[in-house]
């Protein structure tokens, strides 16, 4: 049986990833903060819950022991070094031969090809000025993560998406190489889905040594491109 790790696993993202391995028969190990434990009670019975910060390492050296893939949530909280830390921690202690998906936004670059609207850098340049004015998140350390993640010689993929929307299933999102692809336009992904594509990574080798940037499947930029 396929074993997967699901890190931060209570948030909404999380959770979805947490239903779709179930639904695909995985055994799910999932870690998160240990006060945030009590939203996956649903699943009490059916994973096991490695309470702790995702950056810990200890923590996450638990937990990743003999998991076939470990899906993390990037999250950039705070000004300690979060996002690295949580990325290190998973690069390091994951089996060599682990599929290593991580979530990010689109302003994530793996070769500095994307394109950005003026709009969008002003809006990402502010977001991390008052992110770091207020020591509430740092996506200057989510860069960083991700050149280690990029540097790495793991079995990786970024997934990559500039919104996310509750709603039901819109199926498997299309994606890109690149942001400022067209096929983008629409900007939005249903979080489920986000979540339906990290987990169909693991078994999708085309995407290893990838950060495909991705949109709902319904979007309509994917949909008038006959999608």
């Amino acid at each position: 049986m396929t074993k997967v790790c699901i890190v931060g696993a209570s948030g909404k993202l999380g959770q979805h990833m947490v239903q779709h391995s179930l639904d695909r028969g995985y055994k799910v190990v999932a870690v998160c903060r240990e006060k945030s434990a009590s939203k996956l009670d649903r699943f009490r019975y059916s994973i096991t819950v490695v309470p702790g910060d995702t950056n810990d390492r200890m923590v996450i050296e638990k937990a990743v022991a003999d998991c076939d893939a470990v899906l993390t949530v990037l999250v950039p909280w705070g000004m300690q070094r979060h996002s690295s830390g949580t990325a290190q921690a998973v690069l390091d202690f994951s089996r060599q031969d682990a599929r290593l998906i991580f979530s990010a936004g689109n302003h994530i670059t793996k070769d500095g090809l994307d394109v950005y609207s003026r709009k969008f850098k002003a809006t990402v340049a502010a977001a991390s000025w008052f992110g770091r004015l207020f020591r509430a998140f740092d996506l200057k350390d989510q860069i960083e993560a991700c050149k280690r993640i990029f540097a790495s010689d793991t079995k990786w993929t970024v997934v990559r998406a500039e919104g996310l929307e509750d709603g039901e299933s819109q199926g498997l999102p299309v994606w890109s190489h690149h942001a400022g692809d067209p096929i983008l336009d629409s900007k939005l992904t249903r979080r489920t889905d986000f979540a339906l594509f990290m987990v169909d990574s693991i078994t999708n080798e085309s995407l290893v040594h990838e950060a495909p940037a991705i949109v709902s499947r319904e979007a309509p930029s994917a949909v008038s491109r006959g999608v």
